[in-house]
């Protein structure tokens, strides 16, 4: 992830990137040091992602050229493509992206998507790239019949996408992507499904997830984000290297009794369930979370991540 800022603030966002988040770009230092870690970790290949990686070219060269000469292969890159409103600029862009090491483009294109950008710039793009011989995929290109009740040139409200597509475009959108909801995307899941009580969605089985050395995200700051549990940020080192044991309270109570030692572990320290219940399992870790971050804070939990995953833009 090579920021948190972003041109946009999609509904399903897993890591509630914004134009309002922490700007900044990861730095040459932290891209070497991680390049290291991955690869003692056994990792040789990365995509690499944000925010919107293309809010810094620069930092975006510099960050394919630092992991290339590092051995590790770039698989893609991910873009909302706001940039290829610029036209003359695109195929230029594009040989600078190959001298550096890439070659693939991964252009997102959704409704979520088309809330901040028109849908005429990931199709440019994508144009563009077949010109140039540059590889790309359109994520997901099975939302392109949905979109094609849109205008293309202009962005869409959600009222105005509900009126042009569907009332419900929001939910079918996020099934057909089979979206996990974590981060801002609980926000759906929260808007369309029922809430359970407690009792009846709490398990105590370990949450191997935490652990997960698959699809996994390295932040801005050097920092590993388990798949799908966001809010939790270590060291990428002490992933690799092995965790302190004693350091990370919260993330090993979830680790070693899943959410029903989480909830044990906050109650103690003050929190109170809702009488309302929670829409999932994630939900209620999710909140819990927020909770502790702002009630009995430990290191491993990331504040500004809670409080951007709780704006519904």
């Amino acid at each position: 992830m090579a920021n948190y800022r972003c041109t946009a603030a999609c509904r399903h966002c897993l890591y509630a990137c914004s134009p309002e988040r922490t700007g900044g770009y990861i730095t040459r230092e932290i891209t070497e040091e991680v390049c290291e870690l991955l690869k003692a970790g056994g990792c040789r290949s990365v995509h690499i992602g944000g925010g919107e990686p293309f809010l810094d070219f620069d930092g975006l060269l510099m960050l394919i050229k630092t992991v290339t000469r590092s051995g590790i292969r770039v698989e893609y890159i991910e873009t909302n493509a706001f940039w290829a409103a610029d036209r003359k600029q695109i195929t230029a862009s594009l040989m600078e992206l190959m001298k550096a090491g890439a070659d693939t483009l991964c252009i997102s294109i959704d409704p979520f998507h088309a809330e901040y950008v028109p849908v005429e710039l990931p199709l440019t793009l994508a144009a563009a790239c077949n010109k140039a011989g540059f590889g790309y995929f359109l994520w997901q290109e099975r939302f392109y019949p949905m979109l094609s009740k849109l205008d293309h040139a202009k962005t869409h409200s959600r009222a105005q996408m509900e009126k042009l597509i569907s009332s419900r475009y929001v939910i079918e959108t996020a099934r057909n992507y089979g979206l996990q909801y974590g981060g801002r995307a609980l926000n759906i899941e929260e808007e369309y499904v029922s809430r359970m009580p407690v009792e009846t969605i709490i398990d105590s089985k370990q949450c191997h997830c935490l652990l997960s050395g698959g699809h996994f995200h390295v932040d801005m700051f050097g920092r590993y984000i388990p798949p799908g549990c966001t809010g939790f940020v270590v060291p990428l080192s002490e992933a690799v290297n092995g965790i302190p044991e004693g350091k990370y309270p919260v993330y090993e109570t979830l680790l070693s009794g899943g959410t029903a030692a989480l909830l044990k572990y906050a109650q103690g320290r003050g929190f109170t369930a809702d009488t309302q219940g929670y829409t999932s399992r994630c939900a209620l870790c999710f909140h819990i979370q927020h909770w502790l971050c702002e009630n009995a804070p430990s290191p491993e939990l990331d504040p500004e991540h809670y409080i951007e995953a709780m704006k519904y833009w």
